[in-house]
């Protein structure tokens, strides 16, 4: 009986964290019917401040006025980082690199529902979510006009939904950041507009090496994206790296 009570504890104590983690999106829709759902107005009292104190000092280092008028975003997959760039109205300078907790897949796009990859390509935000099963969320407009472009040609009829850039350190197609860089993240945004942001993801980063050869012959489509990211990437190339 001991045994069994022990083997019960041993369990639980393995198990909770695991679900407190993982059934995010199961249990925490719950506790918020029952405590009541947030606001960007309330996130942003809640971690403004905190997140401000440790993102200015990032834009006064590269001489930027905090808050900028715009942001970029690019995510590169294999290295698992996101480049945080604002431009002083000359050219675009790196303010912060954040490590990506977090990104289910492998390298290549996204293709379809279930596929638990992260996408690749161009994007924008469509809204920001105070309310996230992973503490807080910036939800990605995939699948973009180009992915579904692509995926009518091929018959993809279920490229996949609900992709976004949120806390915590779990993903399922979605970059996870933990929860002190999605509060800064979250809070810049609210601070300049959901319009002013870009985000481009990448598998490898062209300004290093070619991506192009990670195309499959089978997918030109692929090469015309990884083309255009390359293009774009170039404006994003800072000197003191």
């Amino acid at each position: 009986m001991r045994k069994i009570i022990y083997i019960s504890l041993l369990i639980i104590l393995v198990g909770s964290p695991i679900l407190y983690l993982y059934a995010r999106p199961m249990w925490v829709p719950a506790y918020q019917k029952i405590m009541g759902k947030s606001t960007v107005e309330q996130v942003v009292a809640d971690y403004g401040a905190d997140a401000k104190s440790r993102l200015t000092p990032h834009f006064d280092e590269v001489g930027l006025e905090f808050p900028p008028k715009n942001i970029s975003l690019l995510a590169i997959k294999d290295e698992k980082i996101l480049e945080l760039w604002a431009s002083d109205g000359k050219r675009e300078k790196l303010v912060k690199i954040y490590p990506i907790k977090a990104a289910s897949g492998v390298l290549g796009p996204k293709l379809r529902e279930g596929d638990k990859q992260v996408p690749e390509g161009f994007y924008i935000l469509e809204y920001l979510n105070p309310n996230s099963a992973f503490h807080l969320s910036m939800k990605l407009n995939y699948p973009n006009q180009f992915d579904l472009k692509y995926a009518e040609i091929e018959g993809r009829r279920e490229p996949g939904t609900n992709i976004f850039i949120h806390g915590k350190a779990v993903s399922l197609g979605c970059l996870a950041m933990g929860d002190p860089a999605i509060e800064e993240l979250f809070v810049l945004v609210s601070e300049i507009g959901i319009s002013n942001v870009k985000v481009a993801i990448v598998p490898k980063d062209p300004r290093k090496i070619s991506i192009l050869s990670l195309a499959p012959n089978n997918k030109p489509w692929i090469k015309i994206l990884y083309s255009d990211l390359t293009k774009y990437f170039q404006q994003y190339d800072d000197a003191t790296n």
